[in-house]
């Protein structure tokens, strides 16, 4: 479990379910990922809380209003993504959260990389992942399941390595409250995904939704 200054990050739970469902129901929230299409099915919940999704809750009233993911990708890299309600779009949430997971990624499970993936289009994505410390490391082009407008420009992968992340500059107050063990955060370590909890969404469902109303979320 992670506190920031405004969220509390916790594993996913059964109870998440409707919160789930009404999420990916929006499709402004699913434009970037399946062009406004629902993906999450009931059945792909247990999937979620083993797969290193954690859920995000206001601390101010205790609301759902998203999930972060944190996940091995790589040999020695880690995968973060979010989606986040289209209602606290603009409130920097989508950093706050990605911040605090890059810190638990370094100090608490020892990666020596986290990436992210969005697309050339995403800019308001592509913000939040350079305000939380990453950069550029590749441009790709993929055959995505759902073709998106903008998807003629390809993909972008950011990346920070633990060496940057030791460089960055320290920020004001503390990023993140004590981290206590979470079955959705994986601290056994990193490494290829387990094959028993598989993603049962396509792998641009798991990079940041669509913010429209820019960066700073």
């Amino acid at each position: 479990m992670i506190h920031t200054a405004r969220l509390l990050l916790r594993g996913l739970a059964e109870d998440d379910l409707d919160d789930l469902v009404a999420l990916d129901a929006d499709p402004q929230v699913m434009f970037f990922v399946t062009g406004g299409v629902p993906e999450f099915q009931p059945s792909d919940l247990p999937h979620l809380i083993a797969g290193g999704y954690w859920a995000a809750v206001e601390r101010a009233g205790g609301r759902f209003v998203g999930w972060f993911h944190l996940r091995p990708s790589a040999p020695g890299d880690l995968e973060l993504g979010y989606r986040l309600r289209r209602d606290v779009w603009g409130r920097g949430y989508a950093t706050e959260g990605s911040l605090a997971l890059i810190d638990h990624a370094f100090t608490d499970i020892g990666a020596g990389r986290v990436v992210a993936e969005t697309m050339v289009a995403h800019t308001a994505s592509r913000r939040v992942m350079e305000k939380a410390g990453m950069v550029q490391s590749r441009h790709f082009r993929a055959d995505w399941p759902y073709q998106i407008p903008g998807d003629e420009a390809g993909d972008v992968e950011y990346a920070i390595t633990r060496e940057q992340w030791a460089r960055r500059p320290a920020r004001s107050g503390p990023a993140r409250g004590p981290v206590r063990p979470d079955p959705g955060s994986r601290p056994g370590g990193c490494g290829p995904r387990a094959p028993d909890a598989p993603s049962p969404l396509n792998r641009r469902a798991t990079s940041p939704s669509r913010p429209r109303t820019g960066g700073g979320r």
